[in-house]
């Protein structure tokens, strides 16, 4: 058996060292034959040139430099490309994913499970960032129909078939734990301990995290679209039942009409709406043009092993 550990890792200069003797350890209980995949995502640090030094010193790391910085999950589509083993476990670079916890999830799959994703019970995170990652999956989950929490990311170990089915979704938007849940795998879940962040800072803030929801939801959902609908449809009954309501009172009692601010807070108020809507159905079209352009997800600059 063969276990391959993909990490995406921007600003990680700092946690590569450490990051690297912790798996050794902590995979060598499992397994001797593992690989490590490390993908640099254009980090502005000196990410690159320390993991140059960990490939040269053991041979089952292999560096990918990415040409520039595609995103994470952008990140880990290329080294799951690259990635050989019977097992494959997804982590991210920052520590606060503990390797120790790999043995964890690994035990969990011997009850038959295909996918076991890493359940964070006690994040060890910001108020902030707590706070936004649970906007974040209100708003994904209420749109997409799914039902993730905050407590789940990208930490999980997955059968080769589940990756191989994986490398399939050619998307543009990648986003891996959607992806790794919508296949019809079994899906496990282990309680792991998570660590607080020694050094540095996260790279997803709340504008961020706002984006990525705007970005997968468009791309997994046409729920946007129908609410749209359902909303211009209730807007247009009230407005029905507000006219008749004036009509009735100049007719049957002779109450002229009146309300010039109102009528005007009306238009704008609908105006908006319109250039709402036509926004949502400008981002969908946006998808779809960056879909048909078939771009590649990622550039690989250089290999090391």
């Amino acid at each position: 058996m063969k276990i391959s550990v993909v990490i995406p890792v921007y600003r990680g200069e700092y946690f590569l060292w450490e990051l690297f003797e912790r798996l050794n350890n902590s995979i060598s209980q499992i397994t001797k034959d593992f690989e490590i995949i490390l993908v640099n995502d254009h980090s502005p640090q000196k990410d690159w040139e320390v993991i140059k030094q960990i490939c040269e010193k053991d041979k089952r790391v292999k560096g990918i430099n990415l040409s520039k910085n595609f995103g994470q999950h952008r990140a880990i589509a290329a080294g799951l490309d690259h990635a050989t083993g019977d097992w494959v476990v997804v982590m991210d670079c920052d520590l606060q994913d503990k390797p120790e916890e790999i043995i964890k999830l690994y035990n969990k799959t011997k009850e038959g499970y295909d996918i076991v994703f890493g359940r964070r019970y006690k994040r060890q995170d910001k108020f902030i960032k707590k706070l936004g990652s649970k906007l974040f999956y209100k708003l994904f989950n209420y749109f997409t129909n799914s039902h993730f929490d905050n407590t789940i990311a990208n930490f999980s170990i997955s059968k080769k078939i589940v990756i191989d089915n994986l490398k399939r979704y050619n998307e543009q938007t990648k986003f891996f734990p959607v992806f790794s849940t919508s296949m019809g795998f079994n899906i496990g879940f282990a309680d792991i301990e998570h660590a607080k962040r020694e050094e540095g800072k996260s790279s997803y803030n709340f504008k961020k995290l706002l984006m990525l929801a705007l970005n997968i939801i468009v791309s997994h959902s046409n729920k946007p679209l129908r609410v749209s609908i359902f909303l211009g449809a209730f807007i247009s009954a009230m407005s029905f039942i507000i006219a008749l309501y004036v009509l009735i009172k100049y007719i049957f009692f002779g109450i002229p009409v009146e309300g010039w601010a109102s009528l005007m807070l009306s238009i704008w108020f609908l105006g908006g709406l319109t250039f709402a809507f036509m926004g949502v159905i400008g981002l969908y079209l946006g998808k779809i043009f960056d879909e048909t352009k078939a771009r590649p997800i990622y550039i690989v600059k250089e290999i090391i092993n």
